[in-house]
């Protein structure tokens, strides 16, 4: 896949684009059948798969006091997009200058001009331009006097008795409330976060026999706390794990931190980064009356995630 961060850098033109646009937060199963429909079109025209997003999220731009985490950081978003197959993934810096583009010039000099497409895919509701004026009946205006097709793609349900559809809102509501083994359906994949390995407090091993690896995240949307049984990436391996999303309310000096601790793992992986899959919740967070007692309920915690978990 090749990836184009500027617009100024498409010096040349690819044959016969077919192109889906949008912020694509999560890859999930939904944006992956428009994926999927961009690519059969374009092979039909014997012609370039393209997808067209934004960096940073455009909420970040036009409503910096809303704060909006993300199921997918950048690396990830292009990895899902890649892997699905897609020839070229235009990355735009979104910024207001940007936002001021209005529908009608989004169209004939980004989308015409410049990128010559053939063929657009959207959702049902997809909208565009400066104040969101662009819509579907536009494209279609546009598309009937200047040659190119526009197709309008049906939204995924969560399931097949569910009129719900698949949409990166109702992701974040799961994984908000701690359900995140109802995440997959949605999202095609366990939901995962990624960071890497930074010092802690020295307390897991050397208090609760029970060694961790913190990391911090960034902007990516984190599960309810609590505790949960997850499935570890880490030096180009996978292994069964524990992790403690919270405030370690018996301790006195409480911090929110992330902590897993990976099974039968004992290499040191500070600075290196880790993928931790969440496969289901087995707790909430508490507060235990002892360190002894806390340790107690990690040792269960960690009995009960080996027995959930498969063989990686």
């Amino acid at each position: 896949m090749q990836l184009i961060n500027n617009i100024d850098n498409f010096k040349i033109k690819y044959k016969n684009p077919v192109i889906t646009i949008g912020n694509f937060d999560g890859v999930h199963l939904g944006h992956q059948a428009l994926l999927h429909e961009v690519i059969e079109k374009a092979e039909e025209l014997n012609g370039t798969s393209m997808v067209m997003t934004f960096e940073p999220h455009p909420t970040r731009v036009l409503k910096p006091d809303y704060y909006l985490p993300l199921i997918t950081l950048y690396e990830q978003k292009v990895e899902l997009i890649e892997k699905s197959g897609i020839d070229v993934l235009v990355c735009l810096p979104f910024n207001r200058k940007f936002a001021s583009i209005t529908a009608d010039d989004f169209i004939d000099n980004l989308l015409l001009e410049t990128i010559a497409i053939k063929a657009i895919v959207v959702g049902k509701d997809y909208s565009f331009g400066k104040n969101r004026e662009g819509n579907i009946s536009l494209l279609k205006k546009h598309a009937s006097q200047k040659g190119f097709e526009v197709i309008v793609s049906n939204w995924i349900p969560v399931s097949g008795n569910c009129p719900v559809r698949i949409s990166s809102t109702k992701i974040r509501e799961l994984v908000l409330d701690g359900k995140v083994e109802e995440v997959p359906q949605l999202l095609g994949r366990f939901y995962q976060i990624r960071g890497m390995v930074v010092p802690g407090r020295n307390r897991g091993g050397r208090l609760l026999g029970c060694p961790t690896a913190n990391i911090n995240l960034k902007d990516e949307l984190c599960p309810k706390r609590g505790v949960y049984a997850v499935i570890v990436e880490c030096l180009n391996c996978k292994y069964k794990g524990v992790a403690n999303i919270g405030y370690s309310p018996t301790f006195t000096d409480q911090q929110f931190t992330v902590e897993v601790h990976i099974l039968n793992f004992n290499k040191d992986i500070y600075e290196h980064q880790i993928r931790v899959n969440f496969i289901t919740r087995i707790r909430d967070e508490k507060k235990f009356s002892n360190i002894n007692e806390l340790a107690e309920q990690i040792k269960k915690d960690i009995k009960k995630a080996d027995a959930i978990l498969p063989d990686p």
